[in-house]
């Protein structure tokens, strides 16, 4: 498998070789774990009324959980970004717009008697439909990608570099709306625009990692060491600091996968990876039936464990949703019907990865 694109004479990238790029999935694959993580074990934490030792992984994670994937999904942009409207809108909204309405819908379905028993009926319709302008749960990710996807393609016209530095400044500002949407938008834009800008760049910072993997082992180490030192006295939150703690952490990811990719490590990383957005989906369910389970009967007494477990569980339970949902037919739940396709398909994608 080709462990990278190639870089063209422009400045863009090429198409891989290869199907799929190996260190983007182990990255990818990191990602969406952390992601699992966070969630898991903060419901926990909450739940429960304390922390375990899980949570010192949780703030390590913070600074680059999200930057890293969006800067990833925005990798593969240049790639796709001239398409012709009615194909990219196809490709890159109504994807991740379908996946959105059908599992917003599940998890609502699971929380809407609790949500009832606290107010009425008519305001768990009120607050479905406001899931529609309001993200839901943990699903505001797929939510704000489309619009990433359209506001790049809106600004070409625009100097790349003006839009980053407005981006850059969006991030800083600390924007506080108490819309996810918006918040999430000035917060994390800058990464995924700079995933389309630089992508040549992150490409070549792959191939050196490959190259020479004891530099970048070392590299790795000592940002393991600063991102720790800032996360642990509080200075990760500042602004600037964030910003370059965010592009640093994803460097580090990327590196990462890339070292990975290389020995050939750990393929379950791959693997979740290649299938980071059923994950994304379905983790919710296996994560909360396990979080409610294992406190109330207390059978495990340590928090970190825990969380830990709960963890795992979400990651290997969405999985095992996908492979029951494939074998009962229900493929709409992971893979978008004919009636919702608005542009021609040259080939029939299982939940495309970022282009």
């Amino acid at each position: 498998m080709a462990s990278s694109g190639t870089i063209a004479a422009g400045g863009g990238i090429k198409a891989p070789a290869a199907a799929r790029v190996d260190w983007v999935d182990y990255a990818k694959g990191i990602c969406i774990i952390m992601v699992v993580m966070m969630h898991s074990v903060l419901g926990v934490e909450h739940a429960a009324g304390e922390t375990g030792f899980m949570h010192v992984a949780v703030a390590f994670a913070k600074p680059f959980r999200m930057p890293d994937f969006f800067l990833i999904s925005g990798l593969f942009l240049p790639l796709v970004i001239d398409r012709d409207w009615r194909t990219y809108l196809d490709r890159k909204v109504m994807h991740f717009a379908y996946f959105y309405v059908v599992w917003v819908t599940i998890q609502f379905g699971f929380k809407a008697p609790a949500f009832a028993a606290e107010t009425s009926w008519r305001d768990v319709g009120l607050l479905y439909l406001e899931s529609f302008i309001e993200p839901f749960g943990t699903l505001w990710f797929i939510y704000l990608l489309p619009v990433f996807f359209v506001v790049t393609k809106l600004t070409r016209k625009i100097p790349p570099l003006a839009i980053w530095l407005i981006a850059a400044a969006l991030e800083t500002a600390r924007i506080s709306t108490g819309w996810t949407a918006i918040d999430e938008f000035c917060a994390r834009f800058v990464y995924f625009y700079s995933g389309y800008l630089f992508a040549p760049f992150v490409f070549t910072l792959s191939d050196r990692a490959r190259s020479h993997p004891a530099l970048a082992l070392a590299a790795l180490a000592a940002w393991a060491l600063v991102n720790a030192g800032l996360v642990a006295t509080g200075a990760s939150e500042w602004k600037i600091v964030s910003l370059l703690l965010g592009f640093a952490g994803a460097c580090a990811i990327i590196t990462t996968g890339t070292l990975l990719a290389r020995a050939h490590w750990l393929n379950f990383f791959r693997f979740c990876g290649e299938h980071s957005i059923v994950i994304y989906l379905a983790f919710f369910l296996p994560m909360a039936a396990t979080r409610t389970l294992l406190l109330r009967t207390g059978i495990i007494p340590d928090i970190g464990t825990v969380s830990l477990i709960v963890t795992i569980a979400g990651v290997i339970g969405a999985l095992a949703i996908w492979q029951v949902a494939l074998r009962l037919n229900a493929h709409f739940l992971f893979e978008r019907p004919d009636a919702f396709w608005i542009a021609p398909k040259k080939s029939r994608p299982v939940l495309q990865a970022a282009e």
